[in-house]
């Protein structure tokens, strides 16, 4: 029933919101070009769906590629830090630096070093950049979790530098680390998302381009439809990924530790 009620509150919330969108347009004549009703969306997300399907495909193969990419070398440096406070605070600057840095900033110089023939790898590294700080500072946080109980008994048994990493610090950290990759999975979306319109490159033909190109041609329906797309690849990652940690987190609490 707590199930049941928990889903049909955010269902009748979006509905009435999209119910008084859909009456506001009518009742003024809200001109199409500046905000199309909920039913004109539909119309253009259903017409043009081949295209906006393909373009979808497009952006979430760039965040993949950008979430994996980050994941190692997030991952490496976080193993690191972990291991040694000279390097961690070595290394802070310029994880506190990527985190703060707006990725519209860099954009321009990531399209000059990638080529204007390759414009994909600029958007990749941008996204990477994006989703970087919270799976490197979850990974971290994690590593650096461990129970001080369980330190004193790998130090009592003499544990190797290896034993300690691979039978204590890894293991414990599976919360920390699985909380920053969700994260850092929706912000590499997102980052791929923003590194498009910011790189001003049509190259992927993603569902940013899709949604720049029809905001140019005044076809707001269109890019509404766009944004739609996006929001429900955006959903069904976290939804994914939710049932990938649930069941990751039930192993692991029921599992050896």
């Amino acid at each position: 029933m707590n199930r049941f009620a928990g889903l049909l509150a955010p269902t009748l919330f979006v509905a009435a919101i999209l119910g008084v969108w859909e009456a506001a347009c009518r009742l003024f004549s809200v001109p199409p070009y500046f905000l199309p009703a909920p039913s004109a969306i539909v119309v253009a997300l259903a017409r043009h769906a081949p295209l906006l399907f393909v373009s979808a495909a497009r952006t979430l193969a760039t965040a993949l590629t950008a979430f994996g990419l980050v994941c190692v070398v997030a991952g490496v440096t976080a193993l690191a830090a972990a291991s040694s406070p000279t390097v961690e605070r070595a290394f802070r600057p310029v994880a506190i630096g990527l985190q703060v840095t707006p990725v519209v900033a860099l954009a321009p110089l990531f399209v000059i070093w990638a080529g204007v023939e390759h414009p994909e790898r600029a958007v990749i590294a941008l996204a990477a950049i994006v989703a970087f700080f919270p799976i490197y500072s979850g990974a971290l946080a994690g590593l650096k979790s461990a129970d001080p109980e369980l330190e004193r008994l790998f130090d009592l048994y003499e544990a190797s530098p290896w034993q300690r990493l691979a039978r204590l610090r890894v293991p414990s950290s599976a919360p920390h680390v699985l909380e920053g990759l969700k994260v850092g999975l929706g912000l590499a979306l997102v980052g791929a998302v923003i590194a498009e319109l910011a790189a001003g490159s049509g190259g992927s033909e993603g569902l940013a381009w899709r949604i720049s190109e029809a905001s140019h041609r005044l076809e707001i329906a269109q890019s509404f439809a766009a944004l739609a797309a996006l929001i429900f690849l955006a959903a069904g990652l976290h939804l994914l990924f939710q049932a990938a940690e649930r069941a990751a987190l039930g192993w692991w609490k029921g599992g050896p530790r």
